[in-house]
């Protein structure tokens, strides 16, 4: 007996040692919790949750009715989790690193559509399903990218978006959202803001390298990102190091005009640290004279979590680039022999720190460095002995049919000429959110930025700098009701040391008349939004304003008795209603979108003369021109788009949209019209007035094509890929700019009438990847396969037909 009981204590303190230790480690373990939801914020149960770590699942569960899980790993490091759930096509969560007695909250959302779910920051400033908002938003994510060397072909593949390049690569690059001025959108690499002072942006020199994802917002942001999303926002991300061991890729490829691509990353994590470094050059000659283009560019982003919920986060891009300026050949018939430098550097640094409530908080510093150097070395053309150069005689044929014949002039002496401009940022930007609940959640933030400006033209001794110290305030509401009623209501105030200070309201409603469910024609999602948005002016227009000029020349009288006051705000309105409808269980989505967008106070050069004539003043020529707050315009259009998973391997994507824009303000075109005429009229096109170098009063402005669309069509398999892209635009209104003072003849005669003058075109794409082996890869891009190179604006030749071939590898290859 005293044996069996003594078995018995050791058998029970054995039993309480299991006991303790696996208590122990439970408390020791990490501990994911969250919710798995629908598309609409609905709880799905019975979804299966896996936590993984590397390649291994390290444990599992299964959602309770409410959409609540809770997992517990005994192991630290870096996980993601994976949920599925029948009828629903599976989820990955991002990465994130857990340690144990720590506490991770985490929500994923499921779709049933074969269409990957999007998930938007730019519409509501928090991560959020793009079925849950009423804002018109785009992505590009990183495989779009993969044979590309810039970002400009996929963005023309965008609703309401118009894409203009001056030229072949490294060509300035503008985007134009819904009519806007190209200058009107706000551009946020990394969330620093990227935009010369005032809103100028080229998307021509920005490689695809360290590209995470393109997000492209239209409409007015301005409450959450500020002055300058007037019309829009494009936000590009840096990718981060997920793998637990180090991955390194390269990928060099080569092709015709001379053109030549390396680039090579590195990324991984290290326990509590992430890190994601790349560098990448491109080079080619172009197909004119005196016009090779280079681009290098380097980005590092580094990541190191204290904990799961607070972290540190700093990024860094530079591009450095260099292109020919041959002008515009086709007036000239002729190469310039100049070049523009560009260096380019963004940097931001973040705290992020979520509390045990989910209160979120980021704080983060931003800055730009951005330098632009222009040269011209030397003249070209034939000189006329007074100091002027002309190119060859050419005609010059618009799009709408009419021609004109003549020299324009391209250089005056002295030679070499040079000037530059210089635009830095700095700024601290805190962010808040915090949800109550489900139907009421809070997003703040206060932004302070301080911008400075240069415009160097040594030749005529101009050493102009600018200032400007910012404030932003903002406060906005999300929520839902139902899972049917998603909402958002706020405001923001910005205080500019230029204009003062403005205040912008924004409300977006959506509401699921059907939700998504298995079926035909099962989600019905219709949606209502009203922003106003605000904008600063460029550094020229406020060194060039028209109460500057009086200032720089003493005129106080005139300040004084015509009220004139320094260049201030230029403002948008926008109203847009939608409707997205899923055809058969999400494999197909039409996205359709009505906006009616009004752009004031937007800035205009107008020259002495005429100011001088309509004021009955005697200003100095000397001054030039200078701008003013008075030119409106306002645009109303369609967007529609589809989406369509045909089948397993086959994706299809298409787009149109037409924008019916019109100038409904100008004091160039009203002042001409009030002093009975206008000298803008070409002989040979008798009665059709011509704006020069703005569009008249009536018409439509400049570059931005009527009618844009596009087609995508991937083919996806295991070993080999194939995708056919194209890009369509309608002929759009423009001037030729070459004035009585810019031609041979002295006269307007190579002035053509604007409407219809550039050309319309297609633009047709196709890529080619082939798996050769699990970490090599063969790839190929051909841009343009229809050689058509009248693409840009008239007077510009795009780029011929062009091919890239190359090769990636990746080690290792998981």
């Amino acid at each position: 007996m005293y044996r069996i009981a003594q078995k018995r204590r050791a058998a029970a303190q054995l039993c309480a040692v299991a006991v303790c230790a696996l208590t122990a480690s439970v408390a020791h373990a990490v501990v994911v919790r969250g919710m798995v939801r629908d598309p609409l914020g609905r709880p799905v149960s019975t979804a299966h949750v896996r936590l993984v770590k590397g390649t291994q699942v390290v444990a599992s569960t299964v959602t309770l009715p409410d959409g609540s899980f809770e997992i517990r790993s005994t192991e630290d490091g870096r996980f993601l989790l994976i949920a599925d759930a029948p009828t629903f096509s599976p989820q990955v969560s991002d990465s994130f690193y857990g340690r144990p007695l720590d506490v991770v909250q985490k929500t994923l959302q499921l779709t049933i559509s074969p269409i990957k779910q999007d998930i938007t920051v730019t519409a509501t400033g928090e991560p959020t399903p793009v079925q849950q908002t009423s804002a018109s938003v785009s992505l590009i994510d990183q495989q779009a990218l993969s044979t590309r060397a810039d970002v400009v072909s996929e963005l023309r593949l965008q609703p309401g978006v118009a894409m203009v390049q001056t030229g072949q690569y490294g060509g300035v690059t503008s985007m134009f959202v819904r009519g806007a001025n190209s200058d009107a959108n706000k551009i946020l690499i990394d969330d620093v803001p990227a935009n010369d002072v005032g809103g100028v942006f080229d998307y021509g020199t920005v490689s695809s390298t360290a590209v995470a994802s393109i997000e492209t917002h239209r409409g007015p942001d301005s409450i959450l990102y500020g002055t300058d999303a007037r019309a829009g926002v494009v936000r590009f991300e840096t990718p981060h190091g997920t793998t637990l061991k180090p991955v390194l890729t390269y990928s060099g490829d080569a092709g015709n005009l001379h053109t030549w691509r390396n680039e090579g990353t590195l990324s991984g994590t290290y326990g509590k640290a992430d890190y994601f470094g790349a560098f990448s050059r491109f080079d080619s000659s172009n197909a004119l004279p005196n016009d090779r283009y280079h681009v290098a560019t380097s980005a590092a982003n580094l990541g190191y979590s204290f904990t799961a919920k607070t972290s540190i986060r700093g990024t860094v891009r530079n591009a450095v680039s260099a292109t020919g300026i041959p002008g515009a050949w086709d007036f000239q018939g002729l190469a310039q022999n100049g070049k523009q430098g560009d260096q380019d550097t963004y940097m931001s640094g973040v705290l992020d720190d979520t509390r045990g409530n989910g209160w979120h908080n980021t704080f983060r510093y931003i800055g730009a460095r951005k330098r632009e150097q222009s040269r011209y070395f030397a003249a070209v053309g034939t000189p006329d002995g007074y100091g002027e150069y002309f190119g060859n005689t050419v005609t010059i044929r618009g799009a709408n049919g009419t021609k004109a014949t003549g020299q324009v002039i391209v250089g005056y002496d002295p030679f070499p000429t040079y000037y530059e401009m210089v635009n830095n940022r700095d700024g601290l930007d805190y962010h808040t959110s915090y949800s109550f609940n489900r139907h009421l959640s809070l997003v703040g933030g206060f932004r302070f930025q301080d911008e400075r400006g240069a415009y160097r033209y040594p030749l005529y001794g101009e050493n102009d700098q600018v200032g400007r110290s910012n404030y932003d305030y903002t406060l906005a509401f999300n929520g839902e009701a139902w899972h049917r009623i998603f909402y958002t209501v706020g405001g923001a105030i910005q205080r500019n040391s230029l204009y003062g200070t403005e205040g912008q309201p924004q409300i977006g409603l959506s509401y699921y008349l059907f939700r998504p469910a298995r079926g035909w024609f099962h989600g019905t999602h219709l949606r209502v939004q009203f922003a106003k948005g605000v904008q600063e002016p460029s550094l020229s227009a406020q060194l060039s304003s028209l109460f500057q000029k009086l200032i720089g020349i003493g005129d106080t009288a005139d300040i004084a008795n015509f009220h004139v006051s320094p260049i201030g705000a230029q403002r948008s309105r926008v109203y847009e209603g939608g409707l997205d409808q899923n055809i058969y269980s999400d494999s197909a989505i039409l996205h359709l979108t009505y906006f009616h967008s009004t752009y004031g106070r937007g800035t205009e050069g107008v020259p002495v003369t005429l100011y001088n004539a309509y004021f009955h003043q005697n200003l100095p020529v000397a001054l030039g021109s200078f701008y003013l707050n008075s030119l409106d315009t306002r645009s109303t259009g369609v967007e529609a788009s589809l989406e369509y998973q045909v089948l397993h391997h086959l994706f299809l994507r298409a787009g149109y949209t037409y924008q019916d824009s019109l100038v409904k303000q100008s004091f160039s075109s009203d002042a001409l019209a009030a002093l009975g005429g206008s000298t803008t009229i070409n002989p040979n096109y008798p009665g059709i007035p011509i704006g020069q170098y703005s569009p008249l009063v009536g018409q439509r402005p400049f570059r931005r094509p009527p009618q844009t669309g596009f087609f995508m069509a991937q083919y996806t398999t295991t070993k080999w890929s194939a995708a056919v892209k194209a890009a369509v635009a309608s002929r759009a209104d423009d001037s030729t700019f070459i004035d009585a003072y810019s031609n041979s003849s002295f006269d307007n005669s190579m002035l053509l009438p604007n409407r219809n003058l550039d050309p319309g075109f297609t633009k047709l794409d196709a890529n080619f990847t082939y798996q050769v082996r699990p970490s090599v890869a063969l790839f190929s891009q051909l841009d343009n396969l229809l050689n058509n190179q009248h693409m840009g604006p008239i007077g510009y030749p795009s780029l011929p037909f062009t091919f890239r071939v190359g090769l990636k590898v990746r080690i290792p290859h998981e």
